[in-house]
């Protein structure tokens, strides 16, 4: 017989989803250990995105407009065709290595960047201002106690967390001094080992979670949104979590306490996430790029000291994309990603806010 508790949140453990099986289930100290998810970009591969690339900057093409149409790529394409197809039915995570971006101006890295993010997916929308090309850096902000500060804006370690769309991108223009590696963990791993050592704590990860909008707050819609940790929707199991959003939602008077249940839940998950037989973390060199999937993976960045000189600063471009050949998701995702519809939902979007890619961070 159900407890109260699960009685209570309409789920049991005997209802919980079976063990996730295939690649998107790995653990960091054997991934580590491999390089077959490093795709090195060739001199040809280059070549190609270059010939791209220059007759777009040469005219200053608005880069929020440029589609896979736009950016041609007959030799490279297919690969990347076929990476896209490893993040979001595979592993969940691919690194591709080597775009010249220290001979490159920020719009030819932006460009070319852009146009390689088309033939992964179509682009979204990353804050209120209407950004679908985002800027890491560090721009002073205090996430502890601005309730609109974003953890990106700072130099603090974000934890681990999804994002509002299929995949997120990242493109290294510049490092820190020291620190800002970056961190992945399978939520679909995390997931399996719940189920095999407290699977009592699961049935209130698969309940509404209210979490922060940080001040970015869609027409009508609450200041929060009300989506599981864990969502079993046409026999794939999704992930959505942010445990500072979801802590910081408790500072509006209608969203009640997390309970004993939740805060176990929600530590079980986080100690798994941060175990490093599970998760795993790899150092950026300018001109990488990495590719995650939202659904499967979460994604953490350690906390870095930056170099005191402007030009010199840890710089990340970043992009979100929804994915036309992406997984279906449960309607209650729209409150986040706005609709559900595959290849156009995702991003932040909220009244006033127009489109647009900024080549500086603002």
């Amino acid at each position: 017989m159900a407890s109260v508790r699960e009685q209570e949140f309409g789920i049991t453990t005997a209802d919980l989803p079976p063990a996730v099986e295939g690649p998107s289930v790995w653990y960091g100290s054997e991934t580590t250990a491999s390089s077959d998810w490093i795709y090195q970009l060739t001199s040809d591969d280059i070549a190609e995105i270059e010939q791209a690339m220059a007759p777009l900057v040469e005219r200053e093409a608005d880069i929020a407009q440029i589609t896979k149409t736009d950016f041609a790529l007959p030799g490279l394409g297919p690969k990347l065709a076929s990476l896209c197809s490893d993040v979001i039915t595979g592993r969940g995570f691919t690194l591709m290595r080597g775009l010249p971006v220290e001979r490159w101006s920020m719009r030819q890295s932006a460009t070319a960047y852009f146009g390689i993010g088309a033939h992964f997916g179509n682009a979204r929308s990353q804050n209120g201002k209407g950004h679908i090309l985002g800027h890491v850096r560090d721009l002073g902000r205090d996430a502890v106690n601005d309730p609109t500060a974003r953890i990106y804006q700072t130099a603090e370690r974000q934890t681990f967390h999804t994002d509002s769309c299929d995949i997120v991108a990242l493109l290294c223009l510049k490092t820190a001094k020291s620190g800002g590696a970056s961190a992945l963990v399978s939520s679909m791993t995390i997931y399996n080992e719940m189920l095999k050592r407290r699977p009592d704590l699961l049935p209130c990860m698969f309940e509404a979670m209210h979490t922060d909008r940080r001040g970015e707050v869609p027409t009508g819609q609450n200041a929060w949104h009300d989506i599981p940790v864990f969502s079993w929707y046409e026999g794939q199991l999704s992930a959505l979590y942010a445990r500072r959003y979801i802590e910081s939602a408790r500072r509006f008077p209608e969203i009640p306490e997390l309970t004993e249940q939740q805060l176990a839940a929600l530590d079980l998950f986080d100690e798994l996430a941060n175990d490093p037989a599970i998760s795993m973390q790899m150092t950026f060199e300018p001109g990488d790029m990495q590719w995650v999937h939202n659904h499967t993976m979460l994604h953490d960045r350690t906390s870095f000291e930056d170099w005191p000189e402007l030009e010199k600063k840890r710089h990340l471009l970043r992009l979100w994309l929804a994915v036309p050949g992406a997984r279906p998701l449960p309607e209650i995702y729209a409150q986040r990603f706005g609709k559900v519809e595959i290849g156009d939902r995702g991003g932040i979007l909220v009244p006033g806010s127009e489109m647009n890619a900024p080549l500086e961070p603002v």
